[in-house]
Parts: structure tokens; C-alpha cells; sequence
């Protein structure tokens, strides 16, 4: 059993999935679902509302979720997308950017410098502010041994999945403020669907 939380990029997950039944088109059933929290400057959260964020980045695979980012809606889409070599696709790139690999994201309401359009996540839902990048199956994901396609893993494709999740959510976009250190991404909840996952279904990439 692993006693240390799980921090990008070196860790990866294996679950085994088989949905049986689904929830309709709103039902945003997550392949995965990783939560966090640091201030906009790099900071450990500290438990000051004001300036803590919770941080989500979540998988969605029920095929009839839908992208809302597109080159006509810029603020439903990451600022930029991180490709492996690290380089950045801009979201008004309409050539390259992969506008139907993500279906949303919303910026923290207390970040001082946010790039305009944008969508801020709902105050009222959390004590503190929230950051949110949604992902849908698209081959750009498919490196990390995520779903590159609508449907996959979903009613009647039960499969066993091995998820590069410390190297994806490495090159994820998630806001900070300009001129401060990286954040440490630690995560302290993943979870499939609605479900858990243990810390003995993780392994490292180190091979502790």
C-alpha cells in the first residue's frame, strides 16, 4: 500500500470498468475524476476561503455529453492545450487546437489575471473558488491510454484500463499567476464515476 498521495507526473492507475447502464445525456459519468487544491500563487491551500481553489480535472466518456468548447465559444476552452514535446496550441488556433477534446473549463473567480473570454466556475457551489477542465474521448488523450473515441469504455465495451493520469494531468492547463513557482499537483481524491479508488490500485512510475 502506498502512504503518500499520488503527484503528477509519476503515477499511474489500473481499474477495471463495466457500466451497465447509463444516465442519460446529462449524466456526466467520469472514466476519472481528480481533485486537488493549491492557491493561485503555487501555495499548499491553507484553508483560507479567499484565496484557496479547488482544482478538478475530470474524464467524461457517456458518449452523449457533448463538446461546449469551440472556436466559436473560446471561453468554454482551456486557454491553451499541452502537447507531450510540451508545446503550446492556443485555443484561437482553430487549425490546431483539439476543441473537441475538451467539454469545458472554468477559471477560478479570485484569479487576477485571467485571459479574456472566459468562463469563471460557480461561486455559490464551494466555500472557496474552483477550477474546472473537463475532458471528452479524443486522440489526443490516447498517448496517456485514454479513450480516443465517443464510446469507449462505455455500455457494453467493459475493459480494463491502465491511465497515464500523472502524465496527462502534467500537461494540463490549469491557471497561476504570472512570475510564480509551479505548482506541486498532489492529488487527494481520484475517483471513477462515483467511486473511490484505493491507493492500492495505484502504482508509481518510480517503481516505489
Amino acid at each position: 500500500m502506498q502512504h503518500r498521495l499520488p503527484e503528477s507526473p509519476n503515477f499511474k492507475v489500473r481499474f477495471t470498468l463495466d457500466i451497465k447502464q447509463g444516465g442519460g445525456p446529462k449524466s456526466q459519468f467520469y472514466l476519472i475524476d481528480m481533485g486537488s487544491c493549491w492557491k493561485n500563487n503555487g501555495d499548499l491551500c491553507d484553508g483560507d476561503v479567499l484565496t484557496d481553489v479547488t482544482r478538478y480535472s475530470e474524464m467524461i466518456i457517456n458518449p452523449e455529453t457533448q463538446s461546449w468548447c469551440s472556436p466559436n465559444n473560446l471561453g468554454a476552452c482551456s486557454p491553451y492545450h499541452i502537447m507531450p514535446d510540451n508545446r503550446k496550441i492556443y485555443r484561437n488556433d482553430t487549425a490546431m487546437f483539439p476543441y473537441s477534446a475538451y467539454h469545458y473549463y472554468c477559471a477560478p473567480g479570485n484569479a487576477l489575471h485571467l485571459e479574456a473570454p472566459v468562463s469563471t466556475c460557480d461561486p455559490y457551489s464551494n466555500p472557496q473558488a474552483q477550477e474546472l477542465v473537463q475532458l471528452l474521448p479524443h486522440p489526443v488523450w490516447g498517448l496517456y491510454g485514454y479513450p480516443t473515441k465517443q464510446g469507449d469504455g462505455w455500455i457494453g465495451d467493459g475493459r480494463t484500463w491502465e491511465l497515464d493520469v500523472g502524465g496527462l494531468s502534467s500537461r494540463l492547463y490549469f491557471y497561476q499567476d504570472p512570475g510564480t513557482p509551479p505548482a506541486k499537483r498532489v492529488w487527494t481524491s481520484l475517483y471513477v464515476g462515483t467511486e473511490s479508488l484505493s491507493v492500492t490500485k495505484m502504482k508509481w512510475r518510480n517503481g516505489v
